[in-house]
């Protein structure tokens, strides 16, 4: 089972950036998929998260409106895009996979927000 995260780097308030989680190892059309962010000093906290289908998408409240969680079952992949950028959004980025009792995480990607 694999996770791996791209797209990460530095961006100036306001950017965007999307991120990717591709996904290997495992029936990815049946988990639900969710991107969580740790930043420095901080917990790990939920960012948003997708059905299997994708027919169902929650975002926390601090990225409401600004990001978007998407997949392509066909793929394997798992997408956060991310716009109006902020310097609270500089955090690491994780994807997650879960299904029942199974779970699996991503490294993480680093996402920095600065002018």
């Amino acid at each position: 089972v694999q996770l791996v995260e791209f797209g990460g780097g530095l961006v100036q308030p306001g950017g965007s950036l999307r991120l990717s989680c591709a996904a290997s190892g495992f029936t990815f059309s049946t988990y639900f998929m969710s991107w969580y962010r740790q930043a420095p000093g901080k917990g790990r906290e939920s960012v948003a998260d997708i059905t299997s289908t994708g027919g169902v998408t929650n975002y926390a409240n601090s990225v409401k409106g600004r990001f978007t969680i998407s997949r392509d079952n066909a793929n394997n992949t798992v997408y956060l895009q991310m716009n109006s950028l902020k310097p609270e959004d500089t955090a690491v980025y994780y994807c997650k996979a879960q299904r029942g009792s199974y779970a699996y995480w991503g490294q993480g990607t680093q996402v920095i927000v600065s002018s």
